[in-house]
């Protein structure tokens, strides 16, 4: 799984990736600070289950904090884009291209409106998000057209002079994007394309089928940053009432970000996207970072229950995309061969089973699957098993 923050530039998209990952990225007060995708590590969080079985958990990957596992997750973030980048403007094509790859996108905005649409910097207030959002749509709309429309009459004859109809060609055609032949026939029915030839198909038709693949294929939530600028909830709220149809989470990078590294230097002690830190020694803190400290618990903590950040990609993980955690285990033990306790927890995408899960972990336990067994229950659930959010799954095999 891969996310990729995007938006136009100067709008905090690279503090929130370093907040999300502690990667050491460039950041700078002007577009296009980011010239190649910067990529890293990001982690989900997952209500630990140690409580549930006694016992406190060695991760393999990610960690623990507080009563919460978190796991890994792949993130980009890619240089901003601005109008017209589709024609090779700013940054064009290049990062669009980038963003292939990803499965979902966090859309980081302006929510002050202290940035305009080119991402230079003017007076809160200045300018209106909302039209960040309908921009960014517009772009990433053309993107997907112009992936369709290359090579279209050569391949729409070929199709039709073999009499396949449109679901069967298109999703041939284009697996690249990343959905699948019901996919293309859910949207192509919902066009009401399914009967017309595909030599017979309009621009329009294919501008239409395009931003309904890219809504289904590149789903995306917003994170409205800069929450805490004191104008920012006005527009929040404007933009929750005109894009009813996004998750829309308040954010404040900097804050996330502050918090981290105050934690990291053992000042407070903070488990990100928590309601509140505690101080772990007054003493140590300067005036400066005490009023600082207070300035995010008043204007994010208490106003908006969160930084934001850790909630935005549990939002796009969790919410926008239906990942269930599971983790392996065994009904009479939960080490691993090394003496590790609850080693692992894989991320599965909506709709997999038990079978699946073998698979995920290892080849061999798929092909030599039997049953699996729920280790909460202590009872056999069979390989068409659909996983539940934080189920502990054991793989029987016949080796």
């Amino acid at each position: 799984m891969l996310i990729g923050v995007v938006g136009k530039p100067n709008v905090g998209k690279s503090t929130f990736f370093k907040a999300l990952t502690l990667a050491d990225v460039y950041i700078a007060n002007y577009p296009f600070a980011t010239i190649k995708p910067n990529s890293g590590v990001a982690y989900v969080k997952v209500e630990s289950i140690d409580r549930e079985f006694n016992v406190v958990s060695t991760p393999r990957f990610g960690f623990n904090k507080g009563n919460y596992r978190f796991v890994p997750v792949q993130m980009m973030d890619v240089a901003g884009l601005v109008p017209g980048a589709h024609e090779g403007k700013g940054m064009g094509n290049q990062f669009l291209d980038d963003l292939r790859q990803a499965d979902a996108f966090i859309h980081i905005i302006d929510a002050s409106g202290s940035t305009t649409i080119g991402g230079e910097p003017v007076p809160p207030g200045s300018h209106d998000p909302c039209d960040d959002v309908r921009f960014l749509e517009e772009e990433l709309n053309i993107w997907y057209f112009q992936i369709l429309k290359k090579g279209w009459e050569r391949f729409a004859k070929i199709a039709t002079m073999e009499h396949e109809n449109a679901v069967k060609a298109i999703s041939k055609q284009f697996t690249g994007l990343g959905a699948t032949e019901d996919d293309f026939k859910q949207i192509i029915e919902g066009l009401k394309l399914n009967d017309v030839p595909l030599a017979s198909w309009s621009d329009d038709n294919l501008s239409r089928l395009a931003s309904t693949l890219r809504k289904k294929t590149k789903p995306m939530i917003i994170a409205a940053n800069k929450a805490d600028v004191p104008n920012a909830a006005e527009n929040i709220r404007r933009l929750s009432e005109k894009f009813s149809e996004y998750i829309i989470v308040p954010c404040s990078a900097e804050s996330e970000l502050a918090l981290k590294e105050a934690d990291a230097k053992g000042l407070i002690s903070y488990v990100p996207g928590e309601a509140d830190f505690s101080i772990a020694d007054e003493s140590k803190l300067s005036d400066r970072q005490r009023n600082a400290l207070s300035f995010i618990r008043e204007n994010m903590l208490r106003k908006f229950g969160s930084t934001g950040v850790q909630q935005a990609i549990n939002d796009a993980v969790f919410r926008l995309l239906k990942y269930v955690a599971i983790f392996p285990g065994g009904v009479h033990k939960l080490e691993d061969s090394e003496g590790r306790i609850l080693p692992d927890c894989f991320l599965m995408p909506p709709g997999s089973t038990s079978l699946d899960f073998a698979f995920r972990i290892h080849t061999d336990l798929g092909n030599n699957f039997i049953t699996a067994i729920n280790v909460r229950t202590k009872r056999p659930v069979g390989k068409d098993y659909l996983l539940k959010n934080r189920d502990v799954i054991e793989i029987i095999t016949s080796k």
